[in-house]
């Protein structure tokens, strides 16, 4: 089905594992436990897609594992497949009722186990995929402003726990509303994704986030990144934009599409939280705007609620 999708097996019975292996290798990555103990802490540091538990085992039954993995906030949302010999009405209505999604008897029957299984991954994939749209921005295919805010708050928990440094930049598309009223929405559409898909490509990080988060602006988190890389990179952007050559004859700063930027860069402590954060970016861009747009601005102090001289750090290509 999808290499990518991993499934723990948890069974002391050495021939029980060798089963269960065959059945799910050709559909699934396979991860192997032989006790509860284990299969916690396999569960807690690769947080597999699917679990296959056994009820019966020494020293920490099955039932002993859901409810512990239940009760953690990383683990609680893995499904849960019982396997069990007892045959008892009992022992299935307990499991179900401690959250596992399927029981599967024994003897163990290939065919029985590889179908409930693939019935449990597909689940899985879809809701991944389901997941997945529901943070892509329909336009533009970029992050949309709920995946925004999630890895906001990610990185922000971060950075205060490691007392790292975390950049937030704001862009905005220069006179996109003349653009518009001048060649048409679809028009307007098209350079909003050239412009998206150009932002997210000059940063070319896995750790960075571009998102686009109303209209035509567009925000970038970028994780341990001083207020140095940060315009440096935020440069770069602009740069990449204004070498799309899209004409702009209505713009008032340059005849091409251009975007101006403000950066805060900081440590998650010395701000109040992320909506002061996020303010402080936005009150960069404003300026970058006044200074006459097709450039950044930034703010890097320790005591942002005290006066605040924003800087201007781009002033033409």
């Amino acid at each position: 089905m999808n290499d990518e999708l991993r499934v723990l097996i948890v069974d002391d019975d050495k021939t029980n594992r060798r089963v269960l292996k065959e059945c799910i290798s050709g559909i699934a990555q396979v991860l192997l436990a032989k006790n509860g103990h284990q299969a916690i802490e396999k569960a807690i540091e690769l947080q597999p897609d699917l679990i296959v538990l056994d009820v019966v085992m020494p020293d920490m039954d099955g039932f002993s594992v859901i409810e512990t993995l239940r009760n953690r906030r990383n683990t609680e949302h893995i499904p849960i497949i019982f396997i069990t010999g007892s045959g008892s009405e009992e022992v299935e209505m307990k499991g179900l009722k401690l959250g596992a999604v399927d029981v599967i008897g024994k003897p163990l029957h290939p065919g029985v186990v590889q179908a409930r299984i693939y019935t449990q991954l597909q689940n899985v994939f879809q809701r991944r995929l389901l997941g997945s749209l529901a943070n892509i921005d329909a336009l533009t295919t970029i992050a949309n402003r709920r995946q925004f805010d999630e890895v906001l708050e990610k990185e922000w928990n971060a950075s205060l726990s490691r007392q790292t440094p975390l950049s937030l930049v704001i862009l905005d598309v220069d006179y996109f509303k003349k653009y518009n009223d001048h060649f048409g929405h679809l028009s307007g559409d098209r350079v909003l994704k050239n412009v998206a898909l150009t932002l997210k490509d000059s940063l070319n990080s896995e750790n960075a986030l571009v998102a686009r988060i109303g209209g035509e602006e567009f925000a970038m988190i970028l994780p341990d990144t001083h207020l140095e890389k940060a315009q440096a990179l935020v440069k770069a952007a602009i740069e990449s934009v204004q070498a799309l050559n899209i004409a702009h004859p209505a713009s008032k700063c340059n005849p091409v599409v251009t975007v101006s930027a403000g950066i805060h860069s900081f440590i998650a402590d010395q701000v109040l939280n992320r909506e002061a954060a996020f303010d402080l970016a936005d009150k960069a861009l404003f300026k970058a705007k006044e200074n006459g747009r097709n450039q950044f601005s930034f703010t890097d102090n320790l005591n942002p609620y005290q006066a605040i001289e924003i800087e201007t750090g781009l002033s033409e290509f």
